[in-house]
């Protein structure tokens, strides 16, 4: 459809406040006309095409370079990148058509963002796992990490407008979202898009809970807002004391997503979380030579103040975070009994908080390392590369190890002579020995952690000073790898076991064949391919090798051929089907399939995952595996989300119907101050007035205090919020909420 006067008006308006953007990044009148040749070209080039909105298609290559230059703060050739970025992909141009007129880095940038959309694009080639996709993608960090900034600006945009997205796309791209983009946005210190990314997956994925979350935050910002804006008041004051007048002080409330995953996770109600309000203190340094003692005596003069939670101070100026990040945090409290977190920053802190890499490397232009800045985004990078230089043609494991490196925390030990070494959370010190060197890593017999000797398997903490004690004799062993916690270290431990086993191959189908023999299997392929779907694995030589190592017991061989039990535990006795399908059988992951009992002409059965539980009422994705079953999980499920990244061609768009008779098994957790009669009363809401059958009923009691566990069949959501509330009414119960069946 030809653009009207009102579209073209809509484009320069949009492109205006790009360029009034760009100015403040841009060098010089070339860099601006360099911007302009390349806002025409695309406007030229995706002439007259509109989005599924119903918009013309360029105002998204706008909006992505307003994200890079306003909210990531890259330049001229990011800029035209993020403008230039679908027109390979989507237009009769090519790559070499854009290195003519535009140079050979802005060509590179959108070849590189190119082969990403190509590998994230629905209609790739179904043979290949979507792992395989990420994998290519993520290879682009060592070429050049603009190409992945540019990248998440466009994720960015489009899940802003994915209410037009057909639901069986949306579900890929929220879970792509959440598994990868989310915590890439973390690692690179991009705070605000991190937030925002999480913010519309939980709206769109658990729709009730963010409209819960987003009401409540509302309501405590406008009962607290008088107590936060007379807490700042003599904090005023002590800035001017300490002779700062170039200073802002800012307020935030907690994200609707962190508050619901803190409460889903740590299981507490929204009054028991301390930081809902936070304030940011930015001032610019006397000097920036001693930024952090500077920070100190800010800290020092609240706390001289207020009452402050010693257990909750955080000094990420000594120690910054592996993305950049640098603040001294508290948490004090207001005049009323309210907790507030600050955070006290410099000017430069707060641009790499707001801007992440893109600040790192401009102060590191600058000679900010000289200023005291630290490197720890690039020792974080250089780690990245040692996961993306592996040769391990294993997709699926290449992307764990990628995203357990993402999302795990660090800690920071020493060598005996004091340097510091960042670990992940949960390293041991064989992961420290292999972190200093291979040599050492395969030598080691032990270690003194703070002067005490511990074994290899000891896992560490913030502030040990660890000495490895290695032996020439040593080798690595193959229960090593129980309790190595990095990918580096335990891809070095099985080079080496590999280089020990020629045989292994062999030595493992032969172990294979006979305990299938033993089992009465007598249909091999059909086996393999569950054991290879079970252990994430994508060839047979693979399975033999790891079963020849005895990486894998040939006790879980019984539980790969035997399926998924889920469906035989998590559903009472019924079988239930999707329907419709197609009549070649079938799935079309662009239709809705609806959950039934009882359907005669339905070829598909499903599985509820046993993680999550889902329910009638509960908001669902199906996955359908190769034995035909589709396995059912709540969108929200953490577990949902890892498959929809991994294997999105899977995703089936399922639905409840509202027929169905069936009764579902739950589990529900409470706890509260314990008193006589209480077990009796929870029992009479339950099979009196619920008249609901009971599987679990367990109460545990010290010194006064109970927690609770009941497992139960529910014909669905709706009754079971009625349940819970009615428990919650009980007196002495305080707290009853739904949990999952592998919670901890």
């Amino acid at each position: 459809m030809t653009f009207t006067a009102e579209d073209h008006r809509t484009i320069e308006k949009a492109y205006s406040e790009l360029r009034d953007a760009a100015r403040k990044r841009c060098t010089g009148a070339g860099e601006m006309e360099l911007v302009q040749k390349a806002f025409e070209f695309a406007n030229e080039a995706h002439k007259n095409v509109r989005r599924r909105s119903g918009e013309p298609y360029i105002l998204h290559p706008i909006a992505v370079a307003k994200i890079v230059v306003s909210e990531i703060g890259l330049g001229c050739k990011s800029i035209c990148a993020a403008l230039l970025h679908d027109v390979v992909e989507d237009t009769e141009f090519t790559t070499e058509d854009i290195e003519h007129l535009f140079g050979a880095k802005i060509a590179s940038l959108v070849d590189g963002l190119t082969k990403m959309k190509t590998a994230l694009d629905e209609n790739a080639n179904e043979t290949t796992l979507q792992a395989e996709n990420f994998k290519r993608i993520l290879l682009t960090l060592n070429d050049d990490v603009r190409i992945i900034l540019i990248k998440l600006a466009d994720r960015l945009h489009n899940i802003r407008t994915i209410e037009y997205m057909p639901e069986y796309k949306r579900e890929k791209i929220l879970s792509e979202t959440m598994y990868i983009f989310v915590p890439l946005a973390h690692r690179l210190g991009l705070h605000k898009i991190k937030t925002e990314m999480e913010n519309i997956w939980l709206q769109y994925k658990e729709p009730a809970a963010y409209r819960e979350m987003t009401d409540r935050l509302n309501e405590f910002a406008d009962e607290r807002q008088r107590t936060v804006d007379d807490f700042i008041v003599p904090i005023h004051d002590i800035m001017h004391d300490l002779g700062y007048t170039d200073y802002k002080i800012l307020k935030r409330l907690k994200s609707p997503y962190s508050i619901w995953r803190k409460m889903t996770v740590k299981h507490i109600p929204f009054e028991e979380i301390y930081d809902i309000y936070a304030i940011r203190i930015v001032f610019k340094p006397h000097t920036t030579t001693d930024e952090r003692s500077q920070c100190n005596a800010i800290y020092n003069g609240i706390t001289n103040l207020y009452p402050f939670k010693l257990d909750r101070y955080r000094d990420w100026v000594k120690q910054p975070k592996s993305n950049g990040y640098e603040a001294i945090h508290i948490t004090a409290m207001a005049p009323g009994g309210l907790w507030i977190e600050v955070q006290i920053q410099t000017e430069r802190m707060n641009n790499i908080a707001e801007r992440g890499v893109a600040a790192h490397w401009l102060y590191k232009k600058l000679g900010g390392y000289e200023a005291g800045y630290s490197n720890e985004v690039e020792t974080w990078l250089q780690k990245v590369r040692t996961i993306l230089e592996n040769p391990d043609a294993n997709a699926i494991r290449f992307l764990d190890d990628f995203h357990k490196e993402l999302v795990t925390a660090d800690i920071y030990v020493f060598t005996p002579n004091g340097d510091p070494r960042t670990l992940a959370k949960g390293s041991t010190v064989l992961d420290f020995a292999y972190s200093i060197h291979t040599e050492v890593g395969a030598h080691a017999i032990a270690a003194k952690v703070n002067q005490k000797l511990v074994a290899l398997s000891t896992e560490l903490h913030n502030g040990d000073q660890v000495e490895i004690i290695t032996s020439d004799a040593a080798q690595p062993k193959r229960e090593w790898l129980e309790f190595v916690h990095s990918s580096r270290s335990r891809r070095h431990i099985l080079d080496f076991l590999n280089e020990e086993s020629q045989n292994a191959v062999q030595t493992g189908q032969k172990l294979l064949d006979r305990h299938l023999t033993e089992l009465g299997i007598s249909e091999r392929i059909n086996s393999i391919k569950k054991c290879l779907t079970y252990f994430k694995l994508e060839s047979k030589d693979e399975l033999y090798r790891r079963i020849g190592l005895g990486l894998i017991d040939l006790g879980d061989i019984n539980r790969a051929v035997a399926g998924n039990p889920v469906r035989d535990s998590l559903t009472w006795g019924l079988k239930m089907m999707l329907r419709p399908l197609r009549a070649e059988g079938q799935v079309d992951r662009k239709k809705d399939y609806i959950l039934e009992e009882n359907v005669e002409n339905g070829t598909a059965s499903f599985a509820r995952a046993e993680c999550c539980a889902p329910i009638p009422g509960d908001k669902v994705t199906g996955f359908l595996g190769e034995d035909g079953i589709v396995t059912i999980h709540r969108r929200s499920c953490p577990v949902a989300t890892n498959l929809a990244s991994i294997k999105g061609e899977a995703i089936v768009p399922v639905k409840w119907s509202r027929d169905i008779a069936s009764s579902f098994l739950v589990r529900i957790s409470m706890d509260g101050i314990d008193r006589v009669g209480i077990l009796e009363s929870v029992s009479q809401i339950l099979t009196v007035d619920f008249k609901v059958n009971i599987r679990k009923l367990s109460i545990e009691s010290v010194d006064g205090v109970f927690n609770g566990t009941l497992e139960i069949y529910v014909p669905g959501k709706e009754v079971l919020e009625r349940i819970i509330h009615r428990l919650g009414q009980i007196k002495g119960i305080e707290r009853v909420q739904r949990t999952e069946f592998n919670a901890q």
